[in-house]
């Protein structure tokens, strides 16, 4: 399911060169006596054969919970209608919820319309471009590129990013975190993707049920600094035979800052393109 809401309210094949370790080994061979030589093959060889096995470990957790999740029903899925309540936090302190609308179209399509507190907005996104219609001042605007780039972060921090193998795309590496305390008597696995950027984020999946449970990862702030974000996944609910959350609880540094609670949540429904198309003004804008 999408984490994205509305972000002006507040917010990827893993890849071994085998010719470079093989050319690692040569080089020290020919620096080295025999001796040193054959330990460093050995210890590299050793190297090698771990982190294939890290990488399989960390390929079955995600398989697992692939399956968790519905299997063939979790994976047929092409379009998303959600709507809910979106709750925002101040000093740990719930506000007034608005009310929305979300349609997505996998991967990369999304809009988002919300109502509260007197006002109505909606957000677009499609690929790498996208419009919004600004309540403030009644247009509508294309997103700004720093937008467009937070759409990007949180694609890369999907569930269905992880799942469905986008990262592939990208080039990330998927790899084993380990086991984590989840609570008592609980532990959670955790699998990890590193994108060629530098860019990593960490999804937590329960060791006993393989539902996702935490994503982890640190985007800057406005003054550049890396701050911890974390989405927690709650309340599971099938429909269509496909298990999704229907609470989602976003943390900054620690603190939650929103909720998103589904109401309803419809798979595979007809979403038109019109739904996409910049409106020439807010007026025709629905």
């Amino acid at each position: 399911m999408s984490q994205k809401i509305f972000t002006t309210i507040a917010r990827a094949l893993f890849a071994t060169c085998l010719l470079n370790v093989v050319a690692s080994v040569a080089s020290s061979q020919n620096s080295t006596v025999a001796n040193g030589g054959q330990a460093t093959a050995t210890s590299s060889t050793s190297k090698s054969a771990a982190s294939v096995g890290d990488e399989q470990k960390a390929e079955a957790v995600v398989q697992r919970a692939v399956e968790a999740l519905g299997g063939r029903a979790y994976l047929d899925v092409r379009t998303i209608v959600s709507r809910g309540y979106f709750t925002q936090f101040q000093d740990g302190v719930a506000g007034l919820p608005y009310t929305f609308a979300d349609y997505l179209v996998l991967p990369d399509r999304d809009r988002t319309e919300f109502r509260g507190q007197g006002t109505r907005g909606i957000e677009t996104h499609d690929g790498d471009k996208g419009w919004l219609l600004d309540a403030a001042s009644r247009k509508i605007l294309d997103l700004k590129p720093e937008q467009v780039k937070d759409y990007r972060i949180t694609l890369r921090t999907s569930l269905d990013n992880i799942l469905r193998g986008w990262w592939r795309r990208e080039g990330a590496k998927l790899t084993y975190a380990g086991r984590r305390e989840a609570g008592i008597g609980r532990r959670n696995e955790t699998v990890r993707l590193t994108y060629s950027d530098g860019f990593t984020v960490e999804f937590e999946f329960g060791a006993r049920d393989s539902l996702p449970n935490k994503v982890l990862y640190k985007k800057q702030n406005k003054e550049g600094e890396d701050v911890e974000e974390e989405d927690r996944y709650a309340q599971f609910l099938t429909i269509s035979g496909v298990v999704t959350p229907f609470i989602v609880d976003h943390y900054r540094a620690g603190v939650q800052t929103s909720r998103v609670n589904y109401q309803t949540v419809e798979f595979n429904r007809p979403v038109p393109d019109s739904l996409f198309a910049r409106p020439a003004d807010a007026k025709s804008a629905k």
